[in-house]
């Protein structure tokens, strides 16, 4: 060890070394060399922390300090460091990091639904022997879970009849007997004297006359009530006069000027007492609008000077579904949940006709041809399209393909076919007068589609599928699905909100079950707007036809705006 610690790798310095060695004395021994002091253990500081706190940072891996287990575990408290960078902290999500839990998904969702079923269940943090929830119903079900199988004490096994003896082939009930306390065979099978009586009578009816079960409102008691102090002004017209002391044109080409989103809230017409499920635009001018309502009233509000209910209808004994005009707006067909559909004079309010079917009508369609203004279609609960002829108050002809009840009914193609929407989640495309489907729509991944609306260029039908977007299909031959078209973000499943097209094509609404409206273009399918607008469902909306951003909507809110 002595020469190891003598030994150096200069020549120089070992020769100098040995040169003093010699002159201090050549008799004597040399002194020990030092041994180099090696300290493996790291640096540590001796302060002492009960004095202070020692903060580190989120990104520190080592410290030389012996923290306690109580400083590491506490919360971060105090003011957040307004220079710090958290961005760098340990995460391993993008908000933070999360530490795994071993349970696997069977457990989980044991307790889980456990919890949401009976209000109690097992605590994950503990060994499985500390329960959390309602103490009083985990003794009462013996700590069970939702795949334990709970004894109720309260019902007791009941007990089946005696077989009976197989040699008397009378009193012998074997393996079909019941159990004791049952009534079978006791009561009368079929219906009773007056459901017979009442099926006769319904049979003897015909189609255009008769009562319909649950019906108040006779055919012939129906009336209607005018709310202004004259019914004609000075010059002698009434309310379906187009006004001309207006800025917009209301005789001029639907389309022709360039269309902008709304902005602000003008009007809102109240009136109805319970949820409005329809408006129209008067047709061609638009300076009347018409809406109906679950409160069994159908009103005529003016849309420009006053904007007050000019009139109203009252002549169902439930909620109206649907309405529609004839071209020229000087009646309009009513289709009421009490399973009558009536025709109205717009100017006197006057029930010219009722029809019946004696299903429940969905929707109601006049043919858009003139000459043929006097055949409406009405698709009903019993999955049937009917069509009907006003001149007789007969059925002409009935379209029976669908398995669901008929939803809606557009023409197309020139009015020469119609399309029809079932819950039955298909679309299916007929020939006028002819009850044979030409075009068949289905697909396992397709939704119902209670609500359609055809393009104004009537090249395209805009679909409010309820899985939360607008399906929109070729009205052409083919009735194709585009792809490339769909519009997304609303929420509106289970409710048959009625999509629209502005008059100059360049943008789609469309209301939502939250009482919302939203705004989408027509090229790119992008999202352009979207504002609250009721409190309750959008159920209908409709862009006027010559105003570039007006719009109206209905809500089950029982407003209109």
């Amino acid at each position: 060890m002595d020469l190891l610690a003598h030994y150096n790798s200069d020549a120089e310095d070992s020769d100098d070394e040995a040169k003093q060695t010699v002159t201090e004395g050549s008799g004597d021994h040399a002194p020990p060399a030092k041994r180099p002091k090696v300290n493996l253990a790291p640096d540590v500081s001796t302060e002492d922390l009960s004095s202070f706190r020692y903060l580190t940072a989120p990104t520190t891996k080592e410290i030389t300090h012996n923290v306690p287990f109580d400083d590491l575990a506490k919360p971060v408290v105090g003011p957040a460091n307004p220079f710090g960078d958290t961005s760098k902290a340990n995460k391993n999500i993008l908000t933070g990091f999360v530490e795994e839990h071993v349970m696997s998904d069977f457990t989980f969702n044991a307790l889980a639904r456990t919890y949401n079923n009976f209000g109690y269940t097992v605590d994950p943090n503990s060994n499985g022997d500390v329960y959390i929830g309602d103490m009083q119903k985990l003794m009462e079900n013996n700590a069970a879970t939702v795949y334990e199988k709970v004894k109720n004490k309260d019902t007791e096994k009941r007990k089946r009849k005696a077989a009976g003896d197989p040699s008397v082939v009378d009193g012998y009930s074997g393996p079909w007997a019941g159990y004791e306390g049952e009534n079978v065979g006791d009561t009368p099978v079929g219906p009773t004297d007056e459901e017979r009586e009442a099926a006769e009578a319904a049979g003897t009816g015909e189609a255009g006359v008769g009562k319909a079960k649950g019906a108040d409102v006779e055919p012939g008691r129906e009336r209607s009530t005018f709310h202004g102090k004259n019914e004609r002004d000075y010059l002698g017209r009434t309310y379906m006069h187009v006004p001309t002391d207006l800025d917009v044109d209301l005789l001029a080409e639907p389309g022709i000027k360039e269309c902008y989103l709304p902005k602000t809230l003008i009007h809102t017409w109240v009136g109805h007492t319970k949820a409005v499920n329809a408006i129209r635009f008067f047709p061609k001018s638009a300076h009347l609008l018409l809406s109906a309502s679950m409160d069994t009233k159908v009103k005529l509000w003016d849309v420009y000077h006053d904007r007050r209910c000019l009139r109203t209808f009252m002549g169902h004994s439930k909620g109206v579904r649907d309405i529609c005009f004839t071209n020229d707006g000087k009646r309009f067909m009513t289709a009421s949940y009490d399973k009558w559909l009536k025709l109205w004079d717009t100017e006197t309010g006057q029930c010219i006709q009722s029809f019946t079917t004696k299903r429940i009508p969905y929707c109601v369609k006049f043919h858009p041809d003139e000459d043929k203004q006097h055949i409406f279609l009405t698709g009903c609960a019993d999955k049937k399209v009917h069509q009907f002829d006003i001149n007789t108050g007969a059925v002409t002809q009935e379209y029976d393909q669908h398995l669901g009840a008929i939803n809606t009914i557009t023409f197309v193609d020139e009015n020469r076919r119609f399309v029809t929407t079932s819950d039955d989640k298909t679309l299916r495309a007929w020939e006028f007068d002819i009850p044979v489907v030409i075009k068949y729509v289905a697909d396992p991944s397709m939704h119902s589609m209670p609500a359609v609306t055809l393009s104004p260029n009537k090249k395209w039908l805009a679909c409010q599928s309820l899985d939360n977007q607008i399906v929109i299909y070729s009205a052409r031959d083919r009735f194709r699905v585009n792809r490339k078209k769909i519009f997304r973000g609303h929420l509106v499943a289970g409710y048959a909100c009625q999509p629209n097209f502005s008059p100059d094509g360049r943008f789609v609404m469309s209301g939502d079950s939250e009482g919302k409206v939203w705004f989408w273009d027509w090229k790119s399918c992008k999202l352009l707007k979207k504002f609250k607008a009721h409190d309750a469902v959008v159920i209908g909306c409709e862009w006027h036809p010559h105003e570039t951003s007006k719009v109206a909507t209905c809500s089950w809110d029982a407003t209109i705006k």
